[in-house]
């Protein structure tokens, strides 16, 4: 009731129902009137007065305050508003990030890419773990973190990036992130100004560019073939774009295409980055699920002359809600990045990290990797004999040998954008190749980008049944 009489009062003021100067009755008297308590009125009033709505006068009573805004004397002579009711609400870099975003709505469901299977995650060892380190936690496990993260954490990250993707480090040059954006974002603000280059994949990661677009880097779209990126032009035998601070690459798995980065065009990008003083941010976002032979060497393995960072996450090994990726940066950098990630935000989850270490250390990460790669190696399967039943003329992108999704290539005439929006009509979720595109227009590869890990087998065939009757009414040329 004292909430509803202070907000009536508020808004009255505001709206000027209430001349300034006028005399309120007493707090007794306008109780009795309204039938409630003076407590009640009394509670208002004092809130009123707190926030310089009312003014109280001694053996007076409380008056309405003076709040009139008091604008300069150019600005209260004319009777022109200040700004135009057309301006923009937001700046002009928050449009390029919203017109281009890629972020979905909907985060599960068949075939959204990028999410593993989270059903399968040792819930039963995380909780026992997260028990143990409550029961021996230190205060300082609930204060901010410390610069770069948990040590014991980014030591043992270091122990099994070295073992198992060739990444020269030490814990000293390993830094914890909230994942594979905020490395980016962190990489971009330290080594990059305002109107700087980046070189993108084309197709690549829309995640990658809306970073970019957010802190005023120009991307410029680089072509990927079966080699993956592509650093000159293959007539001229010239760089094919303008000279680059950074070069954000996914040699191991390209996104969305799958190729594999042959070793010709790795040196060739290491002596570019080296020559020309750039930065090679490697992603290296699902690299564990390989499912022929070993994992592959990392590129920062390579990098004799300290030009690479390489960036990546447990969100596709362990599960997306855990927001901790790592970033290993050159040693010469190490002390500057460690000190901008705790400046710039603050970091924290300490508690969390402490469990994370456990569970690497302990084996339990290795073991449960180890079975995912089983898993999604049959849910790979399962989806590939699917679109050789139903789409036996369609073609798929190589590098299914590795991750999470598939992608299909579709004719140069199928609307693949609306060919998205019917299948998410029928409870169908899949990402059309077109918007992984930088630029527009017929050049854009057309075809879709299908998820299979976080799909039950049973699902993804009755799932990909019903997407290919609606990929052969947007692609008729596959019937023929």
């Amino acid at each position: 009731m004292n909430r509803q009489l202070y907000q009536l009062i508020r808004e009255a003021i505001l709206q000027q129902y209430l001349p300034v100067g006028l005399q309120l009755p007493s707090s007794r008297e306008l109780a009795r009137e309204l039938g409630i308590a003076r407590n009640t009125v009394m509670f208002a009033y004092e809130q009123l007065i707190a926030e310089g709505f009312l003014q109280t006068r001694p053996g007076a009573g409380s008056f309405i305050a003076d709040t009139t805004p008091q604008l300069p004397p150019e600005h209260a002579a004319s009777g022109a508003p200040l700004a135009s009711q057309d301006a923009p609400l937001f700046s002009r870099r928050a449009r390029t990030l919203l017109a281009h975003s890629g972020v979905s709505e909907q985060q599960s469901g068949a075939f959204m890419p990028g999410l593993p299977d989270v059903a399968h995650f040792p819930y039963k060892v995380w909780t026992r773990l997260h028990n143990k380190v409550w029961r021996r936690a230190r205060l300082d496990m609930l204060s901010y973190s410390q610069s770069g993260g948990y040590m014991p954490l980014r030591a043992a990250i270091a122990d099994y990036l070295r073992l198992a993707r060739s990444v020269n480090c030490s814990a000293e040059n390993v830094l914890i992130t909230h994942g594979i954006h905020q490395s980016l974002d962190l990489i971009a603000k330290l080594l990059c100004d305002a109107g700087d280059t980046a070189w993108v994949e084309e197709p690549g990661y829309w995640g990658i560019k809306s970073v970019l677009h957010a802190l005023d880097v120009t991307p410029v779209p680089m072509a990927v073939d079966e080699e993956g990126m592509r650093l000159h032009n293959p007539a001229e035998g010239t760089c094919a774009g303008p000279k680059p601070k950074l070069i954000c690459v996914t040699p191991s798995h390209q996104y969305p295409t799958g190729a594999l980065m042959s070793l010709a065009r790795r040196r060739q990008l290491l002596e570019y980055a080296q020559s020309h003083q750039a930065w090679v941010v490697e992603d290296d976002y699902d690299s564990e699920f390989r499912f022929m032979g070993r994992p592959l060497a990392s590129l920062q393995g390579m990098d004799a002359q300290g030009r690479v960072l390489y960036t990546g996450t447990f969100s596709k090994t362990l599960f997306p809600g855990l927001r901790i990726g790592f970033l290993v940066v050159p040693p010469a950098l190490a002390p500057g990045f460690a000190t901008a990630l705790s400046e710039l935000y603050r970091g924290g989850h300490i508690f969390t990290q402490a469990v994370l270490t456990d569970f690497i250390n302990e084996g339990h990460f290795a073991a449960h990797v180890r079975r995912m790669r089983q898993l999604y190696a049959e849910r790979r399967l399962c989806l590939q004999q699917a679109i050789a039943r139903e789409l036996p003329k369609a073609t798929l992108y190589s590098g299914g040998e590795a991750g999470l999704h598939l992608t299909l290539r579709l004719p140069d005439e199928c609307d693949d954008v609306a060919l998205c929006a019917a299948a998410r009509a029928a409870g169908i979720i899949a990402r059309p190749l077109s918007a992984y595109h930088l630029q527009t227009g017929p050049a854009c590869a057309r075809g879709l980008v299908l998820g299979y890990a976080h799909v039950p087998p049973a699902q993804i065939d009755s799932a990909f049944a019903q997407l290919a009757r609606l990929i052969l009414q947007y692609s008729p040329t596959l019937k023929i």
